[in-house]
């Protein structure tokens, strides 16, 4: 796992960059974003400790992966990841966990995160910009993706698909943990294809 001072080095250095591409102060990414200025202010100087609604509002406004803000620069034309080696970006006080394990380059990335949702456990999500589309298949134990209002049972071996921008929430169900593996298909465009 990387080192938490040396990832945050790298967060830093990707927001603000990915911030000057898109010619932002910190006040109008700020304002953007919901993030106050003093919180951009100590995350570009390597300070604080982000947490993942942070990020994904981060990368959201920037037009980019949550993981662009994550990562150095690819090595080679295959990356393997271990799930040890990604440290999880949520963690639920009931255990669960979020790992996003990598993001594909090109012009329409997508993310790839594991998920550990124990029972009653939920994590709410905000709306993400137009065009992303997440997709949830439960690989063990019962979940409720919860989407507008809407509440869906899923278990192990179902897979659902939906529109991220609706306010969404991931719930553990039933009596075991529930695992699964979540695609974040982001849109195409220029600033996409910086990851």
């Amino acid at each position: 796992m990387a080192e938490p001072a040396a990832a945050l080095r790298t967060v830093a250095h990707n927001v603000r960059a990915a911030r000057t591409r898109a010619g932002l102060s910190l006040d109008e990414l700020g304002r953007r974003a919901q993030v106050s200025k003093g919180a951009l202010v100590a995350l570009e100087k390597a300070q604080g400790n982000p947490n993942l609604a942070t990020l994904v509002r981060l990368a959201d406004t920037l037009g980019i992966s949550v993981s662009a803000l994550m990562q150095g620069p690819a090595e080679g034309r295959v990356r393997v990841v271990a799930e040890d080696a990604v440290a999880p970006l949520w963690t639920g006080e009931k255990g669960s966990e979020a790992r996003l394990m990598l993001t594909t380059s090109g012009p329409a990335p997508v993310e790839v995160w594991r998920w550990r949702l124990e029972p009653g456990e939920d994590y709410p999500s905000h709306p993400h910009q137009a065009g992303v589309v997440e997709t949830v298949s439960v690989t063990s134990g019962r979940m409720t993706l919860v989407v507008d209002g809407t509440e869906h049972a899923l278990e192990t071996g179902q897979t659902a698909t939906f529109e991220g921008d609706s306010p969404h929430t991931y719930r553990g169900s039933g009596t075991e943990t529930c695992s699964l593996i979540m695609t974040v298909h982001l849109p195409p465009g220029p600033a996409a294809s910086t990851t």
